[in-house]
């Protein structure tokens, strides 16, 4: 039982750091260009269409999937050092390769796509983030270091649309530089600077980063990552299976959590410009201020939870995180009795009134047609090739905004607690793989969110959509029942610390 000297707990507590950095660049190397990729795909190839933008901001996830195993199992056996280098080199490659997707003839598209999976490939990373945190902190240390962690990727996610924003002063133009071929504007400057974030991280990763285990009590251990070691250094502690019940259960809410969260963002912009007849800038302006507030929201909540689960526990967090989300989306429910706003886009070059021909086609319909005004070509409001536009009742602003405020703190809290439940249940045990598959599920998550509910929400409406989310999240509410139990640290479960 080697107890930690001062200077190796310094030089830990920068390892943690590093990877705190890591984590909250994968982050910033998803959201700099959401907001830009559909109009610089329209730039470089005017045959794409909105089917294909949902494959390009799909093949990040896709990417990040397929690699967070890759990489959780290298980092199993091998230095962590190679495995976080490596995908930090393929994202700074693949961001460089998206600065330059405007320079071929054709298939420009394809090399957007492709640039985007690299990008989302190089993010697999995220998995030896979380299994050299779980093993370089103590039972104490990981809630707090954790939420540490999720808060550094929320404050990514906020930070990556600011950057864009300061890139746009560039304009479209820009500036080129014809010996290298590179076109310096607001679409490119972005992934550049993303790329120069990289190759800094990498030489951080070089100069500061060591290996380093501890125990759940806190006690320096040997590391099975360190080079020139076997695998028979584990310390006694490690000797246990782990609970693959639990570990399956946790898998299924990290998914739920991670999949409600993903139709909460997709259904956003479309959500409020059927309901409350926005433009399309408008939804755009209101809902990036919205999803700011909620990211901003989030960090608090990351820095609570810290101070919370050491009254309650890890456990009664996430009972309650799915609660609030589940009351977040029940209030989403149409309850009000007005019908939205009908965008009649059929009769606009029609020369008969349009009210007239409203009432001739539908006259039983109860429903305001929407009056254009003259220098506005833009029509709004709910499509009337939505049917249940015609009967489904307004979800009224104030239930919107209370839904974004109850899923903003309990969709954080509910990601913080999960990863934190998880890496106490695998303890001891090589953690690289387990949270490969973590990271994978939540991944998948994001691809079959968007999915389901832009069919759900286009051909059902909001009152299915977001019931069969309610349902859903009570499925998750009745596992978590079943397994609350199961759900303790290895240590615990073995009898060599107290709950």
């Amino acid at each position: 039982d080697a107890v930690e000297t001062q200077e190796h707990y310094k030089s830990r507590w920068r390892s943690i750091w590093i990877m705190y950095l890591t984590m909250f660049l994968s982050s910033v190397g998803f959201s700099i260009v959401i907001m830009s990729v559909w109009p610089y795909l329209q730039k470089i190839d005017p045959t794409a269409d909105a089917s294909f933008l949902g494959w390009i901001i799909a093949s990040y996830s896709i990417g990040q999937m397929i690699a967070s195993p890759l990489f959780g199992l290298w980092s199993n056996y091998r230095p962590r050092r190679e495995p976080l280098v490596v995908s930090t080199a393929i994202s700074v490659a693949a961001n460089c390769l998206y600065a330059y997707v405007h320079a071929p003839h054709s298939h420009n598209k394809y090399y957007m796509l492709t640039a985007r999976a690299l990008v989302g490939f190089g993010a697999g990373n995220v998995a030896v983030v979380r299994s050299y945190i779980a093993g370089a902190t103590s039972l104490t240390e990981r809630t707090s270091a954790m939420a540490n962690t999720s808060a550094c990727q929320a404050v990514g996610f906020i930070l990556g649309p600011v950057f864009q924003t300061c890139f746009t002063l560039i304009g479209e133009e820009g500036v080129s530089w014809k010996l290298i071929h590179l076109e310096l504007n607001m679409y490119t400057a972005p992934v550049l600077f993303g790329a120069l974030l990289g190759v800094i991280n990498i030489i951080l990763i070089f100069a500061i980063f060591r290996e380093h285990r501890v125990d759940d009590l806190g006690r320096q251990c040997k590391s099975i990552n360190s080079e020139g070691e076997e695998n028979d250094v584990l310390d006694q502690d490690a000797e246990g299976n782990i609970d693959h019940i639990a570990v399956v259960a946790l898998n299924f809410l990290f998914f739920v959590i991670l999949f409600v969260f993903a139709v909460f963002e997709t259904i956003a912009t479309p959500l409020t410009m059927d309901m409350y007849s926005w433009t399309r800038k408008e939804a755009v302006f209101y809902n990036g201020i919205i999803l700011s507030v909620v990211g901003i929201e989030s960090v608090i909540v990351f820095m609570v939870v810290k101070m919370l689960s050491k009254r309650t526990g890890e456990r009664a967090i996430l009972h309650g995180g799915l609660l609030l989300v589940l009351v977040g989306f029940f209030i989403l429910l149409p309850w009000g009795k007005k019908l939205p706003n009908i965008q009649w886009q059929e009769i606009k070059n029609n020369s008969t009134p349009r009210t007239t021909s409203i009432e001739t086609l539908v006259p039983f319909w109860s429903l305001q047609a929407v009056q254009l005004p003259s220098n506005q070509t833009e029509p709004v409001g709910c499509p009337i090739t939505q049917s249940w536009c015609r009967n489904t009742h307004m979800i009224y602003l104030a239930q919107y905004l209370s839904s974004d405020v109850l899923i903003g703190l309990g969709y954080p809290v509910c990601n913080v607690m999960s990863y934190t439940l998880y890496s106490k249940i695998l303890g001891p045990k090589p953690q690289g793989v387990y949270m490969g598959w973590l990271t994978a599920s939540g991944s998948g998550a994001r691809i079959l969110g968007p999915v389901f509910v832009s069919q759900v929400y286009t051909h059902l409406g909001p009152r299915w959509a977001f019931s069969l989310i309610c349902g859903v999240v009570v499925l998750s509410l009745l596992v978590l029942e079943i397994v609350y139990k199961r759900l303790i640290a290895f240590s615990v479960r073995y009898g060599r610390m107290q709950e």
